[in-house]
């Protein structure tokens, strides 16, 4: 990851800033870790085993990784963790919580929720969070299922740092202050529906270069691109064949990246909702039928980084479809040595495409 002025300076602002918001933050990275070549570094969020791992692409060595495996949350530990990012040295990781009747939870009647959002620093320490440890709620410093977040330094209209956070259960994506206050809001919370102003299981947002928001409206079929005033300007469906929108982003040439879950497929979408790239993650011999593939991220490179949920691994592909990498034994869950249980997030440090900003960083 190239270190550049703008870098080392968007650090110390968050520092400062995290100060002076009141984080008993200690000593928060140190400078080794902020110097750290991490160029090769895949970051996952493995869900079903309640932990967020750094990785050698080179070696599958785990490098770093938060979460002691437990399904109660917790200082250091994390339960169904489906999304997470490295800005800096610091790590945002959104903690969504199990149902009932899935791996990583042993209550098989309640679920092991979470319903946090936090950063951690280089030693794993939490310095900041949104929502309570397994209490889900609408109120104040309160999530029900948060399955994506994105640490913004800037938003229309909104300045200084905030985290926007896909709330799911309560039908919203909000952004909030390092204060916990909330400042903008698209959903009607608690409202599922697909009129103006309602998602139905949203499941991610990023924010674009024109300051529009993309939403992955997943049990809406669709991926919506609003205005900060919530009004809806484009909809992406892949000519309305998307089932399960899980992830979007917007790529440099325009065109839009859709993770299709219920189709095992990733697509990418011209300006006119036409397909014009696929690939299904069910097609290998000893593929899960349905894997649910939860995420795809374009790299600089071209490739595509995918998580293909329940085929328990990670993998990078060439626009030709050629595996190029891959992390995860082919749908065999694990916790072992380069073994992963559900991954539902993997992004290749500081480098994503996804038009969110601050866009010029990298």
């Amino acid at each position: 990851m190239r270190r550049t002025l703008l870098y080392r300076k968007l650090v110390h602002s968050i520092v400062a800033t995290l100060v002076v918001a009141g984080v008993a933050t200690g000593v928060l990275y140190s400078k080794a870790a902020a110097a750290q070549d991490d160029d090769d570094h895949v970051l996952i969020a493995d869900q079903f085993n309640n932990r967020v791992i750094e990785i050698d692409r080179h070696t599958h060595q785990v490098v770093w990784h938060f979460g002691n495996g437990s399904d109660l949350p917790g200082s250091h530990s994390v339960v169904g963790t489906n999304d997470a990012e490295r800005f800096g040295p610091f790590t945002l990781i959104s903690g969504t919580g199990t149902p009932p009747g899935l791996p990583g939870c042993s209550d098989t009647v309640n679920g092991c929720p979470d319903n946090r959002v936090f950063i951690v620093d280089p030693n794993s320490n939490i310095i900041w969070q949104y929502g309570q440890a397994g209490v889900g709620g609408s109120g104040p410093n309160q999530l029900n299922t948060p399955v994506q977040s994105l640490f913004l330094i800037s938003f229309p209209r909104h300045y200084g740092p905030h985290v926007l956070i896909t709330d799911q259960v309560n039908e919203r994506i909000i952004l909030v202050n390092l204060n916990h206050q909330i400042e903008w809001q698209y959903g009607t919370t608690g409202v599922s529906g697909i009129g103006p102003n309602q998602l139905n299981n949203p499941n991610s947002a990023e924010v674009l270069e024109n300051g529009h928001i993309l939403i992955a409206d997943e049990n809406n079929n669709r991926v919506i691109e609003i205005k900060p005033n919530g009004q809806i300007v484009k909809q992406f469906t892949a000519g309305g064949t998307v089932s399960g929108a899980a992830f979007a982003s917007r790529l440099p040439n325009g065109d839009t990246l859709i993770t299709d879950s219920n189709n095992n497929r990733i697509v990418e979408v011209n300006g006119d909702d036409q397909v014009v790239w696929q690939y299904f993650t069910n097609m290998q011999t000893g593929s899960n039928p349905t894997p649910l593939p939860t995420r795809a991220v374009r790299l600089h490179n071209g490739d595509t980084l995918i998580s293909d949920q329940f085929n328990d691994r990670v993998f990078e592909i060439t626009k030709a479809g050629k595996i190029v990498f891959d992390q995860g034994d082919l749908n065999r869950p694990g916790d072992g040595f380069n073994q992963l249980n559900g991954p539902y997030d993997a992004k290749q440090i500081g480098d994503f495409t996804g038009l969110t900003p601050p866009f010029d960083l990298f």
